[in-house]
């Protein structure tokens, strides 16, 4: 990562300010400033004027996150494996809620942790990672409205189109009621638990810390280790979200836009979303490509609303009406506890096939439709880029 010093004053939204330690009497804030390091002392290699360099706050972060993560995974699926009480459905029947959401409140409250000791580290509120916005709550149910809409509209296209087909209902009386909360449950978990890793402190890490160079090696890094390993579920939507960055990036990087900092980041956070989806069973190379591109249009979500809560909301959403409303399949992954029956048909391009609607064709326009939705409510007000405007934001 670069020396984490601004080259020139950075661009202030109108009505924004840049907050630092000196205007909020302590360093426990998102930009607190730092003493410099006393000459010839080494310490300017892990502490800059921002605290913690954000090199070494993402390899503390994934350190501290990526082995433990893996070992309880293990442990939730020997326990949905062999308790009955955490398995509701049997595996014909698809993933239940209860099943699903047990490992997802594990990952979540150890995401927390992990933030929490990172928070430490660097001398940060916790909410200092795109959660300190305002209008959280509000943010939070209009994007869940947008992620519903946008969804519906996916599946109406189908349906019109003749690639998806409706079948009876498949729940009756108040099993309606208990499974919608229990997957709304969920499906909040999963939106915590995916944008708090990478549009919370991923994205708000990077901001402070990388530039071209550095956001070019990381994403080259992410494809690299796709080619090396060969395998790996709709590898190609890495690989085209990928390009489709570099031009952009380096357009910024060329002449230091405000802002260079927080788009060489969401490059490299995206590319990494869609990266970390090859694993699923059943996606394909289109729905690699629309979960890294929403990731994309949530890190604009963050620069116009203030906060990852839109993101939040959409991301639940979204999933929501695709796994529960419509009982489509999400990612590969059919489940139990389904409003509506319907199964795909026709041509896997349009149709989405074993990877659902997020694998058609079609949800591309859906992605820009959510994008389109964010400008008309939020672009026309005053911009401001969440707690990132704490920030002094690299120029190049």
């Amino acid at each position: 990562m670069e020396p984490e010093i601004p080259t020139s004053a950075p661009e202030v939204p109108p009505g924004h300010q840049i907050v630092t330690a000196a205007s909020e009497g302590s360093l426990a804030t998102e930009g607190g400033a730092h003493a410099p390091p006393p000459p010839g002392s080494m310490r300017w290699v892990f502490i800059g004027p921002q605290g913690l360099r954000a090199g070494w706050s993402v390899a503390i972060f994934i350190s501290l996150f990526a082995g433990p993560i893996a070992g309880l995974m293990a442990f939730v699926h020997y326990v949905q494996k062999v308790s009955p009480a955490t398995v509701k459905a049997a595996p014909s029947q698809g993933l239940s809620p209860w099943q699903a959401g047990f490992g997802e409140l594990l990952g979540v409250l150890f995401l927390a942790l992990v933030v929490f000791l990172m928070s430490l580290m660097e001398r940060r509120n916790p909410l200092a990672y795109n959660l300190s916005g305002p209008r959280k709550l509000p943010h939070f149910f209009q994007g869940v409205g947008c992620g519903f809409l946008a969804l519906s509209g996916l599946v109406g296209t189908l349906a019109a189109g003749g690639w998806l087909r409706f079948g009876g209902m498949a729940l009756s009386g108040g099993q309606i009621a208990i499974d919608a909360a229990a997957w709304g449950a969920m499906f909040f978990l999963v939106g915590c638990m995916e944008e708090g890793m990478f549009r919370c402190y991923l994205q708000f890490t990077l901001t402070r810390g990388v530039n071209f160079w550095w956001a070019l090696a990381l994403v080259g890094g992410i494809c690299g280790e796709l080619l090396w390993r060969g395998k790996g579920n709709g590898i190609w939507g890495v690989y085209i979200i990928a390009a489709l960055g570099l031009i952009p990036c380096l357009w910024l990087h060329v002449t230091g836009r405000p802002g260079n900092g927080f788009w060489q980041a969401a490059w490299v956070t995206s590319t990494l979303f869609g990266f970390v989806h090859t694993s699923n069973n059943g996606e394909n190379w289109i729905g690699i490509f629309s979960a890294a591109a929403i990731g994309a249009v949530f890190c604009v979500s963050i620069r116009v609303t203030g906060s990852a809560w839109w993101a939040i909301g959409c991301h639940a959403g979204w999933d929501w009406a695709q796994t529960y409303f419509y009982g489509v399949a999400d990612s590969g992954m059919r489940a139990s506890g389904h409003l509506m029956t319907t199964s795909p048909a026709g041509s896997a391009f349009w149709s989405g096939g074993a990877d659902g609607p997020e694998g058609s064709v079609l949800v591309i326009p859906a992605v820009l439709l959510i994008l389109a939705m964010l400008l008309v409510f939020y672009g026309g007000r005053q911009r401001g880029n969440g707690s990132q405007g704490a920030i002094v934001e690299q120029a190049g």
